[in-house]
């Protein structure tokens, strides 16, 4: 049978068209489409500025140069998220720390926060940025986690890679109404793609400004910005270290294209979960929890191993799914595991949560064209693997 992968895109004529069309242009980059998409982008999200990109791993390092991370900085995550989430301090010379998950909704626990920002001014060392990370598309509970950022402090960079066309308290994520920053992802796998690419969203137009610097070489023509009037009209100056982060216009023109079916696109994975809903109550699996106050963007689909209804082992139960064709995956390995962060000094048992989690989840496919016949091959083979 077909192998049924865990996420895919979704490409159509009027994508294609609109790749095309840029094909034919004068402008394969730096042209008109990159600001079309950014425009259309913050406008979607109520958010002031959008600065598109080459990757989010790209947004989360530039956010966290112009918030002013350096060295003698710490920047906290989740251990649950793709290592770019963390990776973003070392980048800029800073020092990372994890806080635990709540096991409910497996996005950062406001009372771990809360606890380990009191331990931490005692000991004189807060974080100067919290990247708080919106797991599966679902928003964490961000507006305690912006009273916090009052009280202490630090900067709040949303790692929503998950949660474009998700809301969180009836307003869009990446509205920044609780956030510094947010950043998008679009690898193809997420809910819109330019086939590689990412985006920081932002209400302060200082933080634009220098996130478009360093996206481009730090570089200027802008006479404003200058140290001294042009020597001409070919002049141009760099006034800090940047990078070549941009984002063709191929790209963008294909980000413009889909974002036109966001909405669709999110819809239709809310009726694919809620068919899974369905199917895999009498199996013995958690399936997502959903807040309230959040409207889940619905990237993935992560069940967990009920460890009180089945004695299944975790790789058993992945490996016949994948036996079977099922392109099952695990999102993710808690970042503090990784050997390369073992060597700063993080041990197994630090977070918990996080390692519980990480022992039983599977993430099953989830896409807008999965059709209900492999929605049903997919429990089917579930169910079998967690038979035995």
């Amino acid at each position: 049978m077909d192998f049924i992968p865990y996420g895919r895109q979704h490409i159509t004529d009027e994508d294609i068209a609109a790749v095309t069309a840029v094909l034919k242009s004068d402008f394969l980059t730096q042209g008109p489409c990159v600001p079309a998409f950014e425009e259309a982008l913050a406008a979607y999200c109520g958010a002031a500025r959008a600065v598109a990109v080459n990757s989010a791993t790209s947004a989360l390092h530039i956010a966290c140069l112009a918030l002013g991370l350096g060295e003698g900085d710490w920047l906290w995550t989740t251990p649950i998220t793709f290592v770019a989430s963390s990776n973003c301090a070392l980048y800029c010379g800073a020092r990372v720390d994890f806080v635990d998950i709540d096991p409910a909704t497996c996005n950062i626990s406001i009372d771990a926060l809360a606890a380990k920002l009191e331990q931490a001014e005692r000991q004189g060392r807060l974080p100067k940025i919290v990247v708080p990370v919106h797991l599966s598309g679902q928003s964490c509970d961000m507006a305690p986690i912006r009273a916090l950022a009052d009280r202490y402090g630090f900067k709040v960079i949303e790692d929503a890679s998950h949660a474009v066309g998700g809301r969180y308290r009836d307003k869009p994520v990446g509205s920044c109404a609780f956030s510094d920053v947010t950043i998008f992802s679009f690898h193809p796998v997420k809910i819109i793609t330019t086939a590689e690419g990412g985006a920081a969203l932002t209400n302060d137009p200082g933080l634009a400004r220098r996130m478009e610097l360093l996206r481009s070489h730090g570089i200027t023509r802008d006479a404003a910005e200058m140290t001294h009037a042009p020597d001409g009209p070919w002049y141009y100056q760099q006034v800090e270290l940047g990078f070549n982060y941009r984002l063709t216009e191929l790209q963008a023109a294909l980000g413009l294209s889909q974002l036109a079916r966001i909405d669709d696109y999110v819809t239709q994975r809310h009726r694919i979960a809620q068919c899974y809903d369905t199917l895999l109550a009498d199996l013995p699996v958690i399936v997502p929890y959903n807040i309230p106050e959040s409207y889940s963007g619905l990237h993935l689909y992560v069940v967990q191993l009920d460890s009180d209804r089945t004695n299944r082992d975790h790789r058993t139960v992945f490996e016949a799914m994948r036996g079977d064709g099922i392109g099952v995956n695990l999102h993710y390995i808690p970042v503090h595991l990784q050997p390369y962060y073992r060597a700063f000094g993080f041990q197994p048992g630090d977070f918990p949560a996080a390692e519980r989690y990480y022992a039983r989840a599977i993430s099953i496919p989830m896409y807008p064209q999965i059709d209900d016949e492999a929605v049903e091959r997919v429990v089917a083979s579930l169910d079998r693997a967690l038979r035995g």
